[in-house]
């Protein structure tokens, strides 16, 4: 890969802000980052999905947002991991029956079981990560337009490619996968338009909604299958949306750089150079959900006797998504496109650019 000539990065301004406003809700309240707040009779509690934890994603983001929660506010808290699908219900109906006020199911995968936990439960309230299907009283969505960070990394990954070929896969074929990709693929096909190029993207069709999906978000080793077969087809920058299984892309590209392939890789939801413990020097950047400030906002603001079932949509405008810092790969980036990527979220929060899919939650 042709190394560029480029300014320094400190932190890149794409990146989610912590001094997250909860859209429908007002600003987060005052006392929600002091460490001095007195302990609360309040519990707040929460479900993963099948993936755990330690996902290096969404469920370890999420419940992060718990813990802060409980040291800033002083609550209580409580944790069930579901280690299959079979265990989404007694775990959430463990939470109500522990007296959990709110209970956070991690995951699009929940929201049948939080639906009907939540209706035998009607004094009890529920907040919801990744899923708005859910109307309810007591139930609160946290969904995000992962759709418009992900084109940012799309218009990124098409300027950085050097084979003019991209790719990225999902775990399941679950509208909070596919947003991603839809953003992704469109993101290359606007940088193609603005720059006349013709790069490639191998893995989703936006168009026709078909793909390459793992259906598991723990399989690594299948993960790292597909990823050696896309890279094998010419891609040079993979987004995996595929929660704890996207560790086989890790290592898969790791392999390939080690055999003299220059491959990059975007992570989902958090940022990967601080989870992963490997590879991380060959991740380009990573699409942020904030989902550990959104969680704890909710959480906060439940506990002080404000909740509501008002929908929160994180966007590029509130700083609910957005892009991570370029960490190693920064001298892969040239500042021209950089500049063009900085500018571009801008134009999408201005309404210049309009970021569509069927699969992005609306405010």
């Amino acid at each position: 890969m042709t190394t560029r000539r480029l300014r320094t990065l400190g932190t890149l301004g794409l990146a989610g802000v912590t001094g997250l406003v909860l859209a429908g809700c007002g600003a987060a309240p005052d006392n929600a980052g002091d460490s001095s707040a007195q302990a609360s009779d309040f519990k707040g509690c929460i479900v993963s999905d099948d993936g755990g934890f330690r996902d290096r994603s969404f469920n370890q983001s999420s419940y992060e947002g718990l813990k802060a929660a409980e040291e800033h506010k002083g609550i209580q808290i409580s944790q069930a991991e579901s280690q299959s699908e079979t265990e989404f219900e007694p775990n959430l109906t463990s939470m109500a029956q522990q007296g959990c006020n709110l209970t956070v199911s991690v995951g699009f995968l929940l929201a049948d079981t939080t639906k009907k936990v939540a209706a035998a439960n009607p004094d009890k309230h529920f907040a919801i990560v990744d899923d708005n299907s859910i109307k309810a009283d007591n139930v609160k969505p946290i969904v995000y337009n992962t759709a418009q960070a992900a084109f940012l990394a799309g218009y990124l990954a098409a300027g950085t490619s050097e084979t003019g070929k991209v790719a990225t896969y999902g775990g399941m074929d679950i509208p909070t996968v596919t947003v991603f990709m839809d953003g992704f693929a469109d993101g290359v096909k606007y940088y193609n338009e603005k720059n006349k190029a013709d790069v490639q993207v191998l893995g989703w069709n936006k168009d026709s909604q078909n793909g390459t999906f793992l259906s598991s978000f723990q399989d690594s080793s299948k993960a790292k299958t597909v990823t050696q077969n896309l890279i094998g087809e010419g891609a040079d920058v993979v987004l995996p949306v595929a929660g704890q299984a996207a560790q086989g892309t890790v290592d898969a590209v790791t392999e390939a750089n080690r055999s003299g392939k220059d491959v990059r890789l975007i992570w989902p939801d958090t940022d990967g150079y601080e989870t992963l413990d490997a590879g991380k020097e060959f991740l380009l950047t990573s699409v942020l959900k904030e989902m550990s400030t959104s969680v704890e906002d909710v959480v906060t603001q439940a506990a002080d006797g404000n909740f509501d079932n008002t929908q929160y949509v994180g966007t590029l405008e509130n700083g609910g998504v957005g892009l991570a810092p370029y960490h190693d790969q920064q001298d892969e980036v040239s500042e021209d496109l950089d500049k063009q990527v900085q500018q571009l979220k801008q134009d999408i929060i201005d309404g210049k650019v309009t970021v569509q899919s069927k699969n992005a939650p609306t405010a």
